[in-house]
């Protein structure tokens, strides 16, 4: 495929972790998951390539049973009322979905099966009959990850019922040591029941020979993948709860107490979310480009306590599907699909040094921080401080301290400082007379600094990529302080210099722009028409709403109504103007005096923090 001036353009499709409909989201699930794939996904159309980003609420588990028994309202009406919430942060945040959706679709429910059958045909869906936790005083079944206790392997304390995070292990929940249940509290009860487990030891060797060409992975990431080959066995993916996607097999689909496990379903969202997005734009083919196409590139964005997920029981399903693994296998309908390219794990945002936790009012929301501070004051902190490599504290201080000395002080102020002298002098974007060396330079580095940026952005190397533009800006303010163009003003006979030193800044600021976009696209905007620029130059998202009428086939009991209403978020990306390169400043454009770019936070607040989030003392 060739984009329009002829340079051969990639497939990438951008993987973001589906958040959970539970509650709103806080800023530490966007740290992990939406402002790093969002600017990968930006930087990547903004390249040339060909770019669909998914995902969608996850609404099925125990953990909305619980919610929703604790609310007073059908496990339904919870979803929706979350999915819309979410729908609404994430589109504020101007997270540039292709399409953002939910899994409780008709066409999620019937991709979800359609996988199920080809691996339980293939062979790698095996039936056996496990100890199962139940709480004593519901009799309801508790999730892997609602029990906690001692690690058997490692002796680690806070060990979840499906791993531990200290040593990287798999494990069952019948394994820990003293293990109680997170709802209650309680000690779980154990009973025999059949379900049907993945045999992950049969992909065992053709999932290690894949992981071993995975040289480019955060090298945590890498580590944490190969050791959970040590002690793979095959793991449960059906659970005795009544909320979520039938069994499509003979005697368990009319099963109403027998579901599959949440996260069987969960990471076949994106499949089933390419596959509605095809439907949606009315070419229900246009999937296969992205899932079929062995040289499109696949890019899964979430927090660290998801890489088993991504890492070993994705690739595992698409393998068994495809017939890779020991037992052999026939393909199926949606054929051999794409295997992760790339698993982009960041760590946790912690805040007081404890995990966001809205049960333990640890809590910053979504919707509060964008309603006070608007969206790329989150976005920047999250590329400039947010947990990509180790687990990242926020304080109130180092958030007012970020934008006010770097994004107000630094990019805001080159902004209006250039333009409004540029304005005031001149009423246009002046014409340069002979550029003299310090132009020169200041304009090499802005140059080289869209290759420097691009390679760490490829990387998904956030902070590198914005610490070297920032540089940039650093710099030009200093050429604009050291050619002092307010004194050349002055001075008649310095009328063509001061038109070279702000012709100059202008450009560079155009430059930054340029690279800014990904991490703020709605200043970006700003900042583009601020130089006499018209038209979309930083596209936003758009929510919409729709109803669940994909025409597809379903097996079993209890599922999703037709023609249900739900948001979805969507956008028109393709005729933005934003590309990655620089934009010539055009002499005779004309200026206006600018606005203010970016508002200076009272630095009080670093000591107290917003009302609806107190700094605690």
């Amino acid at each position: 495929m060739f984009d329009r001036v002829g340079a051969m353009t990639e497939t990438v499709v951008v993987n973001v972790a589906w958040p959970y409909a539970n509650g709103p989201r806080h800023i530490g699930h966007v740290a992990g998951f939406g402002v790093p794939s969002d600017v990968f996904a930006r930087f990547q159309r903004m390249r040339g390539n060909d770019v669909l980003m998914v995902s969608g609420t996850d609404e099925h588990g125990t953990p909305l049973l619980v919610q929703a028994d604790k609310e007073g309202v059908t496990v339904r009406e919870l979803a929706d009322r979350y999915n819309r919430q979410i729908v609404t942060d994430l589109a504020g945040l101007g997270l540039s979905y292709d399409l953002f959706t939910r899994t409780t679709t008709r066409n999620h429910y019937a991709v979800v099966q359609e996988l199920f059958k080809g691996l339980y045909e293939n062979g790698y869906m095996i039936k056996e009959t496990t100890q199962g936790a139940i709480s004593p005083s519901t009799g309801r079944t508790l999730p892997d990850r609602y029990i906690e206790g001692t690690c058997p392997l490692c002796g680690a304390d806070g060990a979840r019922g499906d791993q531990c995070d200290n040593c990287g292990n798999q494990l069952d929940p019948v394994d820990l040591i003293n293990p109680v249940s997170k709802i209650n509290g309680e000690t779980p009860k154990f009973i025999d029941t059949e379900h049907f487990l993945l045999d992950l030891p049969a992909v065992k060797d053709v999932l290690e020979e894949w992981l071993k060409t995975r040289e480019d992975w955060r090298p945590n990431v890498l580590k944490f993948s190969l050791n959970l080959l040590e002690d793979m066995r095959p793991r449960t993916m059906t659970r005795d709860i009544d909320w979520g996607i039938p069994i499509p097999v003979e005697g368990w689909e009319d099963n109403g107490a027998k579901k599959l496990y949440v996260w069987f379903d969960a990471v076949i969202g994106y499949l089933s979310s390419s596959i509605e997005w095809a439907h949606r734009t009315g070419n229900p083919d246009a999937w296969k480009d992205y899932w079929q196409n062995p040289q499109a590139r696949h890019y899964y964005f979430q927090g660290k306590d998801n890489i088993t997920f991504h890492s070993q029981i994705w690739p595992a399903e698409l393998l068994g599907y495809a017939g890779k693994g020991s037992k052999g296998g026939e393909l199926h309908t949606y054929g051999e699909l794409n295997l992760p390219t790339e698993i982009v794990s960041s760590e946790y945002l912690t805040m007081s040094g404890s995990k966001f936790s809205s049960s333990k009012g640890v809590v910053i929301y979504v919707k509060d921080f964008l309603a006070e501070f608007g969206p790329d004051a989150l976005r920047y902190f999250i590329a400039v401080a947010g947990p990509e490599n180790n687990d990242t504290d926020f304080t109130w201080d180092e958030f007012v301290r970020r934008i006010n000395n770097e994004l107000a002080n630094g990019w805001g102020n080159l902004v209006n400082r250039t333009v409004s002298m540029a304005h005031k002098n001149f009423g246009e974007v002046p014409a340069p007379a002979a550029l003299e060396q310090a132009d020169k330079d200041i304009l090499a580095l802005a140059e080289e600094t869209f290759t420097t940026a691009a390679e760490f952005l490829e990387q998904s190397k956030f902070k590198q990529a914005m610490t070297a533009i920032m540089h940039v800006v650093g710099e030009a303010n200093a050429y604009v302080a050291a050619m002092e163009p307010w004194k050349l003003a002055k001075d008649e006979t310095q009328r063509e210099r001061l038109a070279t030193v702000l012709w100059t800044a202008l450009q560079v600021v155009s430059d930054c722009n340029v690279m800014l976009t990904p991490f703020l696209p709605f200043t970006a905007q700003k900042v583009h028409e601020t130089l006499g620029r018209d038209g979309v130059w930083a596209a936003q998202p758009r929510i919409e709403d729709v109803v669940d009428d994909m025409p597809v086939e379903l097996v079993g009991v209890n599922l999703p109504p037709e023609n249900h209403p739900y948001p979805i978020i969507t956008g028109d990306y393709s005729a933005q103007q934003a590309a990655w390169k620089r934009v010539d400043i055009t002499p005779g454009t004309a200026l206006q005096k600018p606005k203010p770019l970016v508002a200076k936070l009272d630095p009080e607040l670093g000591e107290t923090g917003p009302e609806w989030a107190p700094v605690q003392k």
